[in-house]
């Protein structure tokens, strides 16, 4: 059968640098949106570039220890790639975050940006295995809880591709919402592995042999509504996917003897302490002989210290000793304090 391709709204120019209302309300509808332009490609490049240089060539012995989802903590926030750190903090990529949710910049938090490999093999996978992905949700790695009712999302995923479709394949198949009374999107999202009592498999046959052993009528719905729908992302080099902690999707095979690499994001409205950060905080960078964080601290904008959970101006942590205090922890790298001094 021939696979469905992914082409609501693939913009060929955005405007302003801001998503426009068909990006949006494909995102808030459907439940994703494939943008191509969205990054400059100069700074996709370098991140390539970075990723390469670290990354081992497909079929050697070295890349069998990155098959699953790992940097071996080098392409995690904040990493020593210049360009990773610059696109995770890209002030087009947090306003397009802004205007899907309808917040303001300043009312996001980043909780996830690393960047994973994913390689061609034509080897016999273990359950763990994201080779030939099985339909899932993300929410249950992100949150505490369960998404919200559909109509009032709460975060936005990302996947930035730096690699093309013809080159790699290994595209992300979604599957469209169609209004609330969509059978792909039942209430509540249990017909999964890895939720409930039901084991985590990663492996698309694997998971869906256990799915009928162990809740057929979960394996039937997947059978019917899932697969059947999935639409796939055809993406070009520096192509962002945005997607959502509700949206049916898996990652579908990797062309052999390629590598894939994918920088992976998500970011979450404010108080919401139920949407968990994927890796260790932030500030456990702190003590980097190197002072990366601290100085990324001291150098970014106001916005993008507060994407990273720094208290935005006015906050009611800032008093005239406060703001004495961080100054004095941030002077060596040159922190500019003036907009939360004019708040205060």
């Amino acid at each position: 059968m021939e696979e469905a391709t992914v082409s609501y709204f693939q913009s060929e120019r955005l405007i302003n640098n801001r998503l426009d209302d068909e990006h949006i309300r494909s995102w808030r509808d459907r439940g994703f949106t494939l943008v191509h332009d969205l990054l400059p490609q100069e700074l996709l490049a370098a991140l390539k570039h970075d990723a390469l240089a670290f990354y081992p060539e497909p079929n050697s012995k070295a890349s069998e220890r990155y098959n699953d989802f790992s940097s071996s903590q080098r392409f995690v926030f904040p990493s020593r790639s210049t360009a990773f750190n610059a696109i995770t903090l890209h002030p087009t990529l947090l306003q397009a975050v802004a205007d899907l949710l309808g917040v303001s910049v300043l009312e996001l938090r980043l909780t996830q940006s690393d960047l994973w490999p994913k390689y061609g093999s034509d080897a016999s996978p273990n359950a763990d295995n994201n080779a030939d992905q099985r339909m899932h949700c993300d929410y249950p790695n992100h949150s505490l809880v369960h998404p919200p009712e559909w109509d009032h999302p709460d975060a936005v995923e990302m996947i930035v591709y730096l690699n093309s479709y013809d080159e790699c394949e290994g595209a992300t198949a979604v599957v469209p919402r169609r209004g609330p009374d969509d059978p792909a999107y039942p209430w509540p999202i249990t017909q999964t592995p890895g939720v409930g009592d039901l084991d985590y498999i990663n492996d698309r046959l694997q998971a869906e042999a256990y799915m009928a052993e162990h809740d057929s009528r979960g394996a039937t719905f997947r059978a019917e509504n899932l697969y059947p729908r999935e639409e796939v992302a055809k993406y070009r080099f520096g192509s962002v996917l945005l997607y959502r902690h509700d949206t049916w999707h898996r990652g579908r095979p990797v062309k052999p003897d390629t590598l894939r690499l994918v920088q992976n994001l998500t970011f979450t409205k404010s108080d919401r302490e139920w949407l968990s950060p994927l890796h260790s905080a932030w500030s456990w960078s702190m003590y980097e002989p190197d002072k990366l964080m601290e100085k990324l601290i001291a150098q970014a904008t106001v916005a993008q210290r507060t994407v990273l959970g720094f208290p935005a101006p006015g906050h009611e942590y800032w008093t005239a000793h406060t703001l004495a205090a961080v100054e004095a922890r941030y002077r060596a790298f040159g922190i500019d304090m003036t907009e939360y001094h004019n708040a205060l």
